[in-house]
């Protein structure tokens, strides 16, 4: 296993100088390190070595995972990034601190009433499907600013940002770019958006968040 722990700080480097190449703070980026798949004892190193967000998929897996690592490190930060079913609400904002993949009216009534009945509102971050991938979670662009009404009128719920994973194909600074337009004309300050490939790209267009795995962790397995 390579040194994840100096991976980190290569990352946290990187980070640091695209941040001051486009004009902006490091301390502007939040690096959330990807741990998904990957098993405690290696999450451990990363945790030791200062780092605060980690990003999971699936609410499963880090109930597997994550309460034993927090006991040891309570300061840890947990983000939803991958896909959440509505049945499972209950169990994420128990969770998590943040969730990036709120997009769907079910997902938010669910949300809301978790939240409510709980009493503890993870930060929410609306997915949107840039590239129109049918395969690919997330609001249509198009549907982006009804939806975020609709969270807020119908549901009561505060949406901090907006969250996209571009296709693999293409270009990502587009879709940074126009994630960006419809943050700026909501008036949302959180942008989750850039992960291993291309962070620098998002960063210049205002990536508040870059979710970053395998340039940490190594590659996917």
């Amino acid at each position: 296993m390579q040194d994840v722990a100096a991976r980190l700080q290569e990352t946290r480097t990187s980070i640091a100088r695209a941040a001051r190449d486009f004009g902006r703070k490091p301390d502007s980026v939040t690096l959330i390190a990807v741990s998904k798949t990957k098993p405690a004892e290696m999450i451990v190193p990363v945790l030791e070595a200062g780092q605060i967000d980690f990003g999971e998929n699936y609410v499963q897996e880090a109930k597997a995972k994550w309460p034993a690592l927090r006991e040891r490190f309570p300061q840890a930060r947990l983000h939803m990034i991958g896909p959440l079913q509505s049945n499972k609400a209950r169990e994420a904002v128990a969770l998590f601190d943040a969730i990036h993949s709120l997009d769907r009216e079910s997902l938010a009534r669910e949300l809301a009433r978790e939240i409510e009945r709980a009493g503890r509102a993870p930060q929410l971050i609306v997915q949107v499907n840039t590239g129109a991938e049918p395969q690919k979670g997330g609001v249509l662009p198009q549907e982006a600013d009804a939806f975020l009404a609709l969270c807020r009128s119908r549901y009561g719920l505060t949406i901090a940002g907006l969250m996209c994973i571009p296709p693999a194909e293409e270009p990502p600074s587009p879709h940074f770019a126009l994630l960006a337009k419809i943050a700026a004309r909501n008036g949302l300050g959180i942008l989750s958006m850039g992960m291993s490939a291309d962070y620098e790209a998002a960063i210049q267009l205002g990536a508040t968040h870059v979710r970053v795995g395998s340039a940490i962790f190594g590659a996917r397995g």
